[in-house]
């Protein structure tokens, strides 16, 4: 039996081409399908195409939950593709991991020094070991770069008025490379390394651990670059003052037919020759102009008008070039003839587009940046175009920015004892710790395109690089598609079907437009801070709670990411997509640390994103990240997943409730007695050994979810309890305990979500009764808890919020009335989402603010979240009720 999807561009239309390939991630119903050997994807004719399918996770029946699918380059991207999953079709696992007939593969080749990738197209070897990423990149043979280097700079210091301070360069030095894919149409290598001093009498230890992957489809011109690193310096004495790419590019033609191409912004660019022969005070001909604005090779010298080519020596060569993007408003660009001599002035602009070319007739080198200005400070360098050693270096951290100055942002206030922190708690909202505020861990990705060209592009070629470097091209299912597999959930795709529903839906919208709308008024950009949001807003100023304690970046309090990643889903909007992208590589890597003591532990909501001492599962969850790795395939996100896996332990190093903690007298964390709270603590190992089980098959993970899940179903209070006493060797929980203790954060954090799942997922009575008591109960009546459990519960808030939880409770029970209570606790308990008029825009203009802003009349990322996930989850639960 053959069962087909239909797969489509996420901006709707199918981009001109595809020069570096595609992958996307995609679901399949239980059961349906054996494995990704039965994939095969066709164009929309219907006609078989290459392709490479590789499960991303599986039912625990064994079949195929995820897959990861790829497609080779084109220059005729078909609009829509077609994916068959053919169960029992012999020759099924050939068709999917052989390109069809005519179609070429990548390939690789491995020696014990290097390995070389040949996408067909383009050529890269890596060495094994060295100061280098690749040795070459070649284009039909002819080298276009070579020595691809990472960069950085460390000053010792950050001088207050005149002083100085000093910087040493550093070169990245891998240490290791693996093979992870090997082709026929997708090949993924990995490298991993430090970042050592350049003068060999440096005693540094070496710094920035990072990790570099590059991606290879079959037929490819151009080759994904992810960049990964770990900041693990002292923020004390270490300030970086530069990051970057370096890459040789040799250049063989003459001066006049070396081309430099600089994208600005809205599409422009700098075209501009080493040596340029025009504006000159003679005329070297017509036919010599335009061949140098169009990037071909000029003709011979010989026949120019006599009066130019006799003068070539005396025209400049410009053989450096700069572009700095220092903030997300504007760029600069200049040039100088060579080091030692005067910068001149080109122009500026607003927002680059991020992308370089250096090249010449016999071909070149082009480097794009995703979200360069976003992420800025960046900058983009030519140096020595003019000579025998050109190099391109893209800058991800500038060098002529301040320097990183990532040392904590006060000195305590006096808070050194707990009863201090929490009275700091009362007033500011931040939770302080001396040496808590450490960013010692923290990570971060960037992406980079990296184009190998035959010769000079047309401006035009250039500039549809530039833009797909900026925004790649992404297939993905259709929302339809998703909901029917049954993956993620309770959710629903939009239905406008009635003025009820297409209110709601309004309001979503709203809601997400306006925090689109405020990242770009608020500038929530730049290198640490791209992808994340504000947590509570300041109407006396008109500002985002920038500078107050916890009220500042919001870090994942009460689940912006669920909310993101459940309304790209039921709509298939690519502006959603990309928010929720940002926001996942922002809160996956710099809000969560990736080594040291607090490994695998994600830090609460501060004015700086590593600030707050409470360092949580909570914010470090897999919840928020698994769904852009399902739905795009990331290996990035993938070890992101993985570092978590073992991450039970943190409970003996950091105990997360320590300030408050009621047995604080008493308790003693050891291997055999860790209390861990059923709400944010188990929700997120939940969501930890669930989606390690789901990727690997890994039977710790396997073992330590389905017994928690049977000891949470075996405890007298079930989920009501609060916090149990958890065996790390043992994987389990004490079932004796007997008290009662609510939180209104316990369910907010993701997991209603994983509860949702795993009920369906793996049959297990006891839980499931567990978990309809939580839900049941949360919102019951004083009486209908005492009626339960003997007393009522205390710590009920965030009503709007848990109305999904009655929601739940109702669909599972098929209970009218219950249904009835969620729609009401939705609409009574919305202390500030509950009616009209907080779905409207007031316009602030100057003087009262720097730039005319929105406000909406209630601002708050908690609310935001929340009401939007409780309208997803109801509507899709107790839908039926409201219309």
């Amino acid at each position: 039996m053959t069962d087909s999807t239909l797969i489509r561009w996420i901006d709707g239309q199918a981009p001109a081409e595809i020069s570096g390939g595609t992958t996307w991630g995609m679901p399949f119903a239980r059961g349906s399908v054996p494995g990704a050997d039965a994939l095969t994807v066709a164009d929309a004719t219907g006609t078989p195409l290459p392709s490479q399918a590789w499960p991303l996770a599986t039912w625990p029946d064994g079949s195929l939950k995820w897959a990861g699918i790829a497609l080779p380059a084109t220059d005729t991207p078909s609009g829509t593709y077609q994916v068959e999953a053919d169960a029992g079709a012999a020759g099924a696992a050939a068709a999917a991991g052989r390109p069809t007939p005519g179609g070429s593969a990548v390939t690789v080749t491995e020696d014990a020094d290097a390995l070389t990738v040949d996408t067909g197209v383009l050529r890269m070897m890596i060495n094994r070991r060295g100061s280098t990423l690749f040795s070459s990149l070649s284009r039909d043979g002819r080298p276009v770069a070579r020595d691809a280097r990472l960069v950085s700079l460390l000053q010792d210091g950050v001088p207050e008025g005149a002083g100085t301070a000093g910087r040493e360069a550093f070169t990245g030095e891998v240490t290791a490379v693996v093979l992870e894919q090997a082709g026929p149409v997708r090949a993924v290598v990995r490298l991993e390394g430090r970042h050592h001093p350049d003068l060999p009498d440096n005693a540094h230890r070496g710094w920035l651990p990072f990790v570099v992957r590059f991606y290879f489809h079959a037929n490819a011109r151009s080759v994904r670059m992810v960049h990964s690193f770990i900041w693990d310096g002292d923020p004390e004495r270490d300030f970086l003052a530069g990051l970057g790419v370096r890459f040789s590019v040799p250049l063989e033609a003459e001066l006049h037919d070396r081309h430099v191409r600089i994208a600005g912004a809205d599409g422009g660019f700098l075209t501009e020759a080493v040596r340029g022969l025009t504006g000159l005070r003679r005329d070297p001909g017509a036919e010599v102009r335009d061949a140098q604005i169009a990037g071909r090779a000029t003709p011979p010298a010989e026949a120019w008008n006599p009066e130019v080519s006799g003068r070539l020596h005396l025209i400049p060569s410009w053989g450096d070039y700069t572009l700095t993007q220092l903030s997300a408003d504007g760029f600069e660009l200049r040039k100088r003839t060579a080091a030692g001599h005067g910068w001149v002035g080109i122009s500026g602009g607003t927002r680059s587009a991020g992308f370089c070319s250096l090249s010449d007739t016999r071909g070149g080198l082009g480097v794009g940046i995703k979200d360069f200005w976003q992420s800025h400070p960046g900058q983009l360098d030519v140096r020595g175009a003019a000579g025998g050693g050109a190099t391109l270096t893209a800058w991800l951290f500038s060098p002529e920015a301040q320097p990183m100055d990532l040392r904590f942002y006060h000195d305590g206030l006096g808070q050194d004892t707990f009863e201090e922190q929490l009275e700091g708690l009362e007033i500011t909202y931040e939770d302080y710790e001396p040496g808590f505020g450490n960013p010692t861990g923290i990570a971060r990705t960037h992406e980079l395109t990296l184009f190998a060209y035959e010769s000079t592009p047309s401006t035009e070629s250039l500039a549809a690089d530039a833009a797909a470097a900026s925004a790649p091209a992404l297939l993905q299912a259709t929302p339809e598609y998703l909901h029917s597999m049954g993956v993620f959930g309770d959710w629903d795709p939009v239905d406008r079907s009635t003025p009820a529903r297409a209110g709601l839906e309004d309001q979503l919208d709203f809601l997400f437009d306006f925090y689109a709308g405020q990242v770009e008024q608020r500038r929530w950009y730049g290198f640490w801070n791209y992808g994340d949001v504000m947590h509570t807003y300041d109407f006396d100023r008109h500002v985002w709670r920038y500078d107050v304690g916890g009220y500042a970046w919001d870090n994942s309090e009460l689940s912006p990411d669920l909310w993101l990643w459940y309304s790209y889903l039921r709509s298939g909007r690519a502006d959603i997509f990309r928010f929720a992208e940002a926001m996942t590589r922002h809160t996956g890597e710099v809000d969560v640390y990736h080594l040291g003591p607090w490994k695998g532990l994600g830090s609460r909501h501060n004015v700086q994103h590593w600030g707050c001492s409470a360092k949580q599962l909570r914010i470090s969850t897999p919840a928020y990240r698994r769904f852009y790795y399902y739905l795009t395939a990331d290996e990035r996100t993938g070890d992101l997943l993985s570092e978590l896996v073992d991450s039970d332990r943190n409970f003996l190093g950091l105990d997360p409730v320590r300030k408050v903690r009621p047995d604080a007298a008493t308790y003693r964390p050891n291997r055999g007695a860790l209390g861990v709270g059923l709400g944010t603590d188990w929700g997120s190992l939940a969501a930890t050994w669930l989606t390690d089980w789901e990727r690997t098959g890994n039977p710790r993970s396997r073992d330590r979810l389905l017994g928690t899940m049977a000891d949470i179903g075996a405890l007298k209070f079930g989920f009501l309890t609060g916090e149990a006493l958890y065996d790390l060797d043992k994987g389990r929980f004490d079932t004796g305990r007997e008290q009662i203790q609510v939180s209104h954060l316990s369910a907010v954090f993701g997991l209603v979500e994983i509860c949702s799942e795993l009920v369906d997922l793996v049959p297990d009575a006891d839980f499931e009764r567990a978990w309809l008591q939580y839900c049941r109960l949360f919102l019951a009546t004083k009486e209908e808890q005492v009626a339960a459990v003997g007393q009522p519960l205390e710590g009920v808030y965030l009503t709007q919020a848990h109305s999904r939880l009655t929601a739940y409770a109702a669909a599972r029970l098929q209970d009218p009335d219950l249904a009835a209570r969620a729609w009401d606790s939705f609409t009574e308990g919305g202390e500030h989402l509950n009616h009209g008029s907080a779905f409207t825009l007031r316009r602030i203009e100057p003087p009262h603010v720097l730039l005319p802003v929105d406000e909406a009349p209630t601002v708050s990322t908690n609310d935001t979240a929340q009401f939007g996930l409780a309208v997803i989850q109801n509507l899709a639960l107790v839908g039926t009720y409201l219309d």
